[in-house]
């Protein structure tokens, strides 16, 4: 057994444009262990978000080798992925992809149904409570403020008690104080569920709470 969450050699990743492909990453290797708290920092166009995505199955490397939990993503199909990130990847996004049909205590349970959680809307009540937002659980996202939303996206992530927390500028839309309330609560829940936690952020302070910052310059660790 090994204690590496994430094993990366030499990945790469090309993508189409209106121009041909375009090359976004190269030749990235990588390794996190379990429990680790990294940080992604670089210039915009650096390569950051892509390399999070990859290292979530949402885009696939087309060279090299991306392996998430001993699983090697990189030759998993589209169905596979999802039902590996189930359970084991909580993702973070800056713009909260919420469902907007569904209120607060809807968003957070359907993962856990999906999963086969009987327990769905009990758990999904809970965490809403340990992210402040027990009043709002019928609510819907266009009811809520940005900050409310950005919670009811964690308490979602986190619901599944998953293994690996990945979190693409989570603060991004969020004010200075909503901002930092809510990386408060996302190292929280890291450290309660132990889980791995990777995020890209801009913030130096931000940065600064994680066991180690690795800077991308035009696809590349730097």
């Amino acid at each position: 057994m090994t204690d590496q969450v994430f094993q990366i050699k030499d990945a790469s990743l090309k993508l189409d444009s209106n121009t041909g492909k375009v090359d976004i990453l190269h030749g990235i290797t990588l390794e996190i262990a379990q429990g680790e708290t990294v940080a992604f920092t670089g210039p915009s166009g650096s390569g950051k978000s892509s390399l999070l995505m990859v290292m979530g199955g949402l885009e696939q490397a087309t060279g090299g080798s991306v392996r998430a939990l001993g699983q090697d993503l990189t030759t998993m199909s589209e169905d596979s992925l999802a039902k590996f990130r189930r359970g084991r990847m909580g993702i973070v996004f800056q713009s909260f992809h919420l469902i907007p049909t569904m209120t607060a205590l809807e968003n957070v349970a359907t993962p856990l149904e999906l999963d086969g959680a009987e327990d769905a809307f009990e758990r999904a009540e809970a965490e809403l409570h340990a992210v402040g937002l027990g009043h709002r659980l019928h609510h819907y996202p266009a009811q809520m403020s940005g900050g409310e939303q950005q919670r009811v996206a964690l308490a979602r992530a986190s619901a599944p008690r998953p293994a690996i927390l990945l979190a693409d500028e989570p603060t991004g839309n969020l004010d200075s104080v909503n901002g930092a309330a809510i990386m408060d609560m996302l190292f929280d829940l890291r450290q309660k569920h132990g889980a791995t936690l990777v995020l890209v952020t801009h913030a130096d302070d931000l940065a600064a709470r994680c066991d180690r910052v690795i800077t991308l310059t035009d696809g590349r660790i730097v």
